[in-house]
């Protein structure tokens, strides 16, 4: 009976320690996601604005020669630069590693162990 209740003990313990892994990267993974959300949005609003300014400043310095191929030239680099960006973001999705790696590789080293 002794020897159960050891093996019981062990087998809490170790569903304990999975379980403190497993909230601990869901808290990780939280931080991560919200640190990036804002400064992304910090970002952007401050690259948006320098963007603006900048063609507006362009639109102003062309106004008289060629007002229409400014605003075109303009227009068509906001265009370039959203599909690059557009690209990047969806590579650095994609590489993101799995979620909750560490606990899955635990839980298969545990039943190995206790396979043998």
């Amino acid at each position: 009976m002794d020897a159960a209740k050891r093996m019981l003990a062990t087998i809490l313990a170790l569903v304990h320690t999975r379980l403190e892994l497993f909230t601990t990267e869901i808290e990780e993974e939280i931080h991560r996601a919200a640190s990036i959300l804002l400064w992304g949005l910090v970002a952007l609003f401050f690259g948006s604005l320098t963007v603006l300014f900048i063609a507006v400043t362009l639109l102003i310095v062309f106004w008289d020669a060629n007002r229409i191929l400014a605003a075109s030239l303009i227009t068509a680099s906001f265009l370039v630069l959203t599909l690059v960006f557009a690209l990047l973001a969806r590579a650095r999705v994609r590489a993101k590693p799995r979620f909750m790696a560490a606990s899955i590789e635990e839980l298969k080293r545990d039943r190995e162990a206790l396979e043998r």
